[in-house]
């Protein structure tokens, strides 16, 4: 259940950003997020779920904004960012967690728009929030960003060509971000959310059965450790795992 905030909540009174924030691992994040005191900016692409994720911050008495957007339409961030520095003038916290699977194929059978598509969100997205949300991120007293990866980016797994190139890929662009803003106040750095019942999960999985795996709401403290103004890190990789 969402937490209620308090007059002494870890992110009160923040700004955080959170993309694919309509189910999963966004969701959750997005409502933690608000328990602990943040005016969550929720996107993604589906209204009815960000609409229930609304509710539910909304009961908890926190406070959110919908912004149903396609990542994939990449001049909708540059607006978006626009938007936010006309009503907010900052962002404390950027959460890029939105992302497709694709097809579990051979690389040779994969289809060129469905690769094209899973680029497109997986990297070339957050690159343009990146861009997008920099001067943002600079304006805050203590910038915080944070990219959701993938396991599949520590060792090779046939038939995951496109997700695991796009995560790869991903990865080096967060590191790379994070060395350019190292002598800023900003922190970047990336969450592995290891094994969690998701969507994505079971379309992957679909034999597995999703009771035994950990919910989206258990890895939720990493998010918020990595969101905190007093947090350290920077340029790393988190496993949810183990200890930040």
């Amino acid at each position: 259940m969402p937490r209620s905030p308090s007059q002494h909540s870890s992110l009160q009174n923040r700004i955080a950003l959170v993309t694919g924030a309509s189910r999963g691992i966004g969701a959750a994040v997005a409502q933690r997020f608000a328990a602990e005191g943040a005016h969550v900016i929720l996107v993604a692409r589906t209204i009815g779920g960000l609409e229930a994720v609304d509710d539910a911050i909304q009961a908890a008495g926190g406070k959110s904004t919908l912004v149903p957007l396609d990542l994939t339409d990449h001049t909708k961030i540059d607006q978006l960012g626009a938007q936010l520095a006309e009503r907010f003038g900052k962002l404390d916290i950027l959460v890029g967690n939105a992302g497709i699977l694709g097809d579990l194929t051979p690389l040779t059978h994969a289809d060129a728009a469905m690769w094209d598509r899973v680029i497109s969100t997986n990297v070339t997205a957050n690159w343009r929030l990146i861009r997008s949300f920099d001067p943002l991120l600079r304006a805050a007293d203590h910038g915080r960003a944070m990219f959701v990866t993938s396991g599949v980016t520590s060792s090779i797994h046939p038939y995951w060509g496109p997700y695991a190139v796009s995560k790869v890929a991903l990865e080096t662009l967060v590191k790379t971000y994070a060395a350019e803003v190292k002598d800023t106040k900003i922190k970047v750095n990336l969450v592995d959310p290891g094994v969690v019942r998701t969507a994505m999960r079971a379309s992957a999985m679909p034999g597995e059965d999703p009771a035994t795996l950990p919910s989206p709401d258990s890895i939720t403290d990493t998010f918020v450790s990595l969101a905190l103004p007093v947090c350290k890190k920077h340029g790393q990789l988190a496993h949810v795992n183990l200890e930040l």
